[in-house]
Protein backbone atom coordinates (compact mmCIF):
# COMPACT_ATOMS: atom_id res chain seq x y z
CA UNK A 1 0.00 0.00 0.00
CA UNK A 2 1.26 3.46 -0.88
CA UNK A 3 0.17 6.82 0.53
CA UNK A 4 1.00 10.27 -0.76
CA UNK A 5 1.40 13.56 1.04
CA UNK A 6 2.37 17.05 -0.07
CA UNK A 7 4.82 17.54 2.80
CA UNK A 8 7.67 15.56 4.29
CA UNK A 9 6.25 16.23 7.76
CA UNK A 10 3.52 13.63 7.19
CA UNK A 11 5.72 10.85 5.80
CA UNK A 12 6.23 9.19 9.20
CA UNK A 13 2.50 9.24 9.92
CA UNK A 14 1.81 7.38 6.66
CA UNK A 15 4.61 4.91 7.35
CA UNK A 16 3.30 4.33 10.89
CA UNK A 17 -0.03 3.33 9.33
CA UNK A 18 1.82 0.63 7.38
CA UNK A 19 1.97 2.30 3.97
CA UNK A 20 4.88 3.23 1.76
CA UNK A 21 5.01 7.03 2.00
CA UNK A 22 5.60 9.15 -1.10
CA UNK A 23 5.67 12.92 -1.53
CA UNK A 24 3.23 13.92 -4.25
CA UNK A 25 1.11 16.99 -4.87
CA UNK A 26 -2.32 16.42 -6.43
CA UNK A 27 -2.10 19.96 -7.83
CA UNK A 28 0.88 18.72 -9.84
CA UNK A 29 -0.30 15.35 -11.14
CA UNK A 30 3.13 14.54 -12.58
CA UNK A 31 4.45 14.25 -9.00
CA UNK A 32 1.94 11.46 -8.35
CA UNK A 33 2.06 9.66 -11.70
CA UNK A 34 5.24 7.75 -10.83
CA UNK A 35 3.59 6.49 -7.65
CA UNK A 36 1.01 4.63 -9.75
CA UNK A 37 3.61 2.07 -10.83
CA UNK A 38 2.53 -1.43 -9.71
CA UNK A 39 -0.63 -0.06 -8.08
CA UNK A 40 -3.89 -1.89 -8.75
CA UNK A 41 -6.38 0.30 -6.90
CA UNK A 42 -6.28 4.04 -6.15
CA UNK A 43 -8.22 5.67 -3.32
CA UNK A 44 -8.64 9.38 -4.03
CA UNK A 45 -9.15 10.64 -0.48
CA UNK A 46 -9.44 14.40 -0.93
CA UNK A 47 -12.84 15.01 0.65
CA UNK A 48 -11.26 17.18 3.33
CA UNK A 49 -8.50 18.79 1.26
CA UNK A 50 -7.59 22.33 2.29
CA UNK A 51 -7.12 25.36 0.07
CA UNK A 52 -8.97 28.19 -1.60
CA UNK A 53 -12.26 27.50 -3.37
CA UNK A 54 -10.45 27.78 -6.72
CA UNK A 55 -7.73 25.32 -5.65
CA UNK A 56 -10.23 22.80 -4.31
CA UNK A 57 -12.47 23.11 -7.38
CA UNK A 58 -9.47 22.47 -9.64
CA UNK A 59 -8.36 19.54 -7.48
CA UNK A 60 -11.74 17.83 -7.85
CA UNK A 61 -12.14 19.01 -11.46
CA UNK A 62 -9.35 19.27 -14.06
CA UNK A 63 -6.63 17.83 -11.78
CA UNK A 64 -8.80 14.83 -10.98
CA UNK A 65 -9.52 14.35 -14.68
CA UNK A 66 -5.79 14.45 -15.43
CA UNK A 67 -5.06 11.92 -12.68
CA UNK A 68 -7.73 9.58 -14.04
CA UNK A 69 -6.27 9.93 -17.53
CA UNK A 70 -2.80 9.05 -16.21
CA UNK A 71 -4.27 5.94 -14.60
CA UNK A 72 -5.26 4.59 -18.01
CA UNK A 73 -1.60 4.13 -18.91
CA UNK A 74 -0.74 2.41 -15.64
CA UNK A 75 -1.46 -0.80 -13.77
CA UNK A 76 -4.43 0.81 -11.95
CA UNK A 77 -7.59 -1.27 -12.36
CA UNK A 78 -9.90 0.32 -9.81
CA UNK A 79 -10.73 3.67 -8.18
CA UNK A 80 -12.38 4.70 -4.90
CA UNK A 81 -13.32 8.40 -4.71
CA UNK A 82 -14.08 10.07 -1.38
CA UNK A 83 -17.21 12.20 -1.91
CA UNK A 84 -17.65 13.39 1.67
CA UNK A 85 -15.71 15.64 4.00
CA UNK A 86 -15.16 19.32 4.64
CA UNK A 87 -14.95 20.24 0.93
CA UNK A 88 -18.03 21.94 -0.54
CA UNK A 89 -20.73 19.33 -1.15
CA UNK A 90 -21.31 20.47 -4.75
CA UNK A 91 -17.60 20.21 -5.57
CA UNK A 92 -17.56 16.65 -4.20
CA UNK A 93 -20.74 15.74 -6.09
CA UNK A 94 -19.20 16.99 -9.34
CA UNK A 95 -16.00 15.07 -8.60
CA UNK A 96 -17.96 11.88 -7.95
CA UNK A 97 -19.83 12.32 -11.23
CA UNK A 98 -16.53 12.92 -13.04
CA UNK A 99 -15.04 9.72 -11.60
CA UNK A 100 -18.16 7.68 -12.40
CA UNK A 101 -18.36 8.93 -16.00
CA UNK A 102 -14.65 8.43 -16.63
CA UNK A 103 -14.52 4.97 -15.07
CA UNK A 104 -17.68 3.76 -16.79
CA UNK A 105 -16.43 5.00 -20.14
CA UNK A 106 -13.03 3.34 -19.55
CA UNK A 107 -14.55 0.18 -18.00
CA UNK A 108 -12.64 0.69 -14.73
CA UNK A 109 -14.36 -0.60 -11.58
CA UNK A 110 -15.00 2.20 -9.10
CA UNK A 111 -16.82 3.11 -5.91
CA UNK A 112 -17.92 6.40 -4.41
CA UNK A 113 -17.12 6.63 -0.68
CA UNK A 114 -19.87 8.74 0.88
CA UNK A 115 -19.07 8.26 4.58
CA UNK A 116 -17.97 11.35 6.52
CA UNK A 117 -14.23 11.06 7.27
CA UNK A 118 -14.77 13.06 10.48
CA UNK A 119 -16.55 9.99 11.89
CA UNK A 120 -13.70 7.50 11.76
CA UNK A 121 -15.85 4.75 13.27
CA UNK A 122 -18.21 4.89 10.29
CA UNK A 123 -15.69 5.98 7.66
CA UNK A 124 -13.20 3.11 8.05
CA UNK A 125 -15.66 0.23 7.51
CA UNK A 126 -17.25 2.13 4.61
CA UNK A 127 -13.83 2.65 3.03
CA UNK A 128 -12.92 -1.02 3.45
CA UNK A 129 -16.27 -2.03 1.93
CA UNK A 130 -15.71 0.31 -1.05
CA UNK A 131 -12.26 -1.15 -1.69
CA UNK A 132 -13.56 -4.71 -1.39
CA UNK A 133 -16.43 -3.92 -3.78
CA UNK A 134 -14.02 -2.57 -6.40
CA UNK A 135 -11.68 -5.54 -6.02
CA UNK A 136 -14.60 -7.98 -6.33
CA UNK A 137 -15.69 -6.26 -9.55
CA UNK A 138 -12.35 -6.87 -11.19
Amino acid sequence: MRGTTRTSGRLRMIEAAGAEAVIGDPDRVATIAGSLERVTLVCVLLGSAAGSWEQISALHGPRLEMLLTRMLDSTVRGVVYEAAGSVDREVLRAGAERVSRFCERSMIPHAILAADPADHGLWLPAAVEAVERVIATR
